[in-house]
């Protein structure tokens, strides 16, 4: 546990040291810190104060950020309230033309920003199609690894939330100027692979994804399940005949040809090779259609077959050095009791490798080929002991890269009727998932009206906008590190915390901007002599927010953030649009400042949900 919480430590200082702490612009909230910074040392004289961060004014106070003075008041020497009140008048002198006001709540300095300062913002930033980017690129090269798909099945709903996690992570790294690599390794060799080729060996009659109508991933899929039905057959019969459960297993005539077969692979017997790479093909025909669908993307396709090898001389280097052993049956093993995990085998007794053997010499190849800061890999926290592992050995081989890798752990994904079995055949298809979630956004669509104004294309690419949208947004708006329960039916739903409701929103507001362009209205020039109401100020200071919100995502490698102050922006923004009129405002500058304010909005929002990988339509 001490090992797995160093290096989460570890990988939260990497992001901070990182990641972007400035937007394009100089934001209002740094400015004043820096004064604080400056008035502390100046009132107080305390030189480099740590911790100095600004927090939203809670609703029930006058302000628009607030700093707590209750971590400097020893050393200033003064009450919290009387340092606080000092600190303020301060704040006043020195930024009068953006701090307006100021007032104490015991040590609460409560600030209140001068309302030019959010007009300007709005008019300053709202064409700005980078905005919430980091403005300055970093020379640091982050590979990410998501997906990571075994080829003896096709992708189900845990690999969704892999591969829409490492997307989007990605996609903010991106976002923060990181230079990242997205790779996806593919697991297309080992037991479980020769478990599906010799079931459709022995029993698939020549089937083709072409003969049977199937994608060629679901057919694979198929017979890694006929083979654990039938194993379990054989183990049960031999059970009948006496023997004991683990017995039974020992002599299994299925798993001693299975193992057989993955012995013959690796010593390169032609026509298990060539029987091999024809059901892998059909394998990743099928993979290739649904990360299409998915709308997701690798920089570069690795494959486990091509780094095993790498392994295996990493650990022929670990035994020469003595930091491996070999048992007595010819196994190899590395012994990490002393670092409070247990023995890891390495190479089974008939020289063939596990996972762990390809991974050192996956993470190996990456090093050499990308010169990496950062290796994160996207895996389910089922594996947090098993990257532990791949660290500890790294390390005592003298890799001294071993610290620069990263687990992107995650909860598992769970359904209400428990979680999902590959080889029983129980888990959710993400074809069928997708598939699914079109059928009711269309069903939702149509009671709605949404389609009626529609060709039967657009309705189609609407629909299938909104699927994706409710199926993303469900799985990211969640924490990556807690499980998740998936309710298909929660996540279609036009109202509340999901994407459908952002995509309304930005078409919302996408319909005013049409009509404003039908009664002839610009939005060239500034407005200055409009006064902004209060539930103006609160959207400007949310948009305001956005780029912090991309660099904290970025730190922490949590789409859930981008995601849920996406949901908070649109929420604010609806309640706005009920509340205030647009176009039957008598005052021509409201008009003009509320489209300006509405379609930066949007733009935010586009720009939010595009680092989740939904699209948000005009029209909707």
């Amino acid at each position: 546990m001490e090992f797995l919480n160093h290096a989460v430590q570890k990988l939260h200082d990497f992001f901070h040291t990182f990641a972007p702490q400035k937007a394009n612009i100089m934001l209002i909230n740094q400015i004043i810190e820096r004064r604080i910074v400056e008035g502390l040392r100046d009132l107080f004289q305390i030189e480099e104060a740590q911790n100095v961060v600004l927090q939203k004014t809670k609703r029930e106070f006058t302000g628009d950020f607030t700093f707590v003075v209750f971590p400097f008041v020893k050393a200033a020497r003064k009450s919290p309230a009387e340092m606080a009140d000092l600190l303020g008048k301060y704040l006043i002198e020195k930024l009068p033309e953006k701090v307006v006001e100021c007032n104490v709540v015991q040590g609460f300095l409560n600030l209140v920003v001068n309302p030019e300062y959010w007009k300007n913002f709005i008019e300053t930033e709202r064409e700005n199609e980078h905005f919430g980017e980091a403005a300055q690129a970093k020379d640091e090269i982050v590979v990410l690894e998501y997906s990571s798909p075994n080829t003896n099945k096709p992708l189900h709903l845990g690999h969704i939330r892999n591969i829409l996690l490492g997307w989007s992570a990605s996609e903010i790294l991106k976002a923060n100027r990181f230079n990242v690599k997205k790779v996806n390794i593919v697991n297309d060799r080992g037991i479980h692979i020769c478990k599906s080729m010799l079931a459709w060996q022995k029993w698939g009659n020549g089937e083709t994804p072409q003969s049977s109508g199937m994608k060629g991933d679901h057919l694979i899929g198929k017979y890694y399940v006929l083979f654990d039905q039938k194993y379990k057959e054989e183990i049960a019969a031999s059970m009948q005949q006496g023997l004991t459960e683990e017995a039974a297993a020992a002599s299994s005539s299925l798993m001693r040809e299975a193992r057989e077969m993955l012995r013959q692979w690796e010593a390169g017997d032609a026509l298990v090779r060539t029987l091999w790479s024809q059901l892998n093909a059909w394998t990743y025909e099928g993979f290739d259609a649904t990360y299409r669908r998915m709308g997701v993307d690798f920089d570069e396709i690795q494959y486990e077959s091509n780094t095993y090898l790498l392994g295996k001389e990493i650990v022929e280097e670990g035994l020469k050095k003595g930091v491996l052993f070999q048992k007595e049956d010819g196994s190899v093993w590395i012994d990490l009791t002393a670092d409070g995990l247990d023995e890891k085998l390495l190479l089974r007794s008939d020289g063939t490798s596990v996972y762990m053997t390809q991974d050192l010499g996956t993470a190996l190849m990456r090093h050499e080929k990308f010169h990496p800061n950062r290796m994160i890999y996207v895996v389910g926290n089922e594996q947090d002991y098993h990257f532990d592992v791949l660290k500890l050995i790294l390390k005592k081989l003298d890799y001294d890269w071993s610290d620069d890798i990263y687990h992107l752990s995650y909860g598992m994904v769970e359904l209400p009727h428990g979680k999902m079995k590959s080889r029983e055949g129980t888990v959710v298809d993400a074809d069928d998932l997708m598939d699914q979630m079109y059928d009711t956004a269309r069903q939702m669509s149509l009671e709605l009206g949404k389609l009626d104004e529609m060709t039967l294309q657009e309705g189609e690419e609407l629909c299938e906008d909104i699927a994706m949208a409710a199926l993303k947004y469900f799985i990211l708006k969640v924490d990556p590190k807690k499980k998740m329960l998936f309710i298909p039916e929660e996540s279609v739903d036009f109202n509340g915390n999901t994407g459908p409701f952002m995509q309304y929103t930005h078409a919302r507001i996408k319909s005013l901007w049409r009509k404003a362009q039908e009664k002839n209205i610009v939005l060239d020039g500034a407005t200055p002599n409009y006064a902004l109401l209060p539930k103006e100020i609160e959207i400007a200071k949310w948009l305001h927010e956005y780029p912090e919100t991309v660099a904290q995502a970025g730190e922490n490698c949590s789409p859930a953030l981008i995601a849920n102050y996406v949901y908070e922006l649109a929420k604010e923004y609806n309640q706005f649009y009920q509340e205030t009129p647009i176009f039957r405002e008598p005052l021509q500058e409201a008009v003009v400042f509320r489209l300006k304010l509405s379609l930066f909005t949007a733009q935010v929002i586009k720009h939010g949900m595009g680092l989740l990988g939904i699209k948000v339509p005009e029209k909707m």
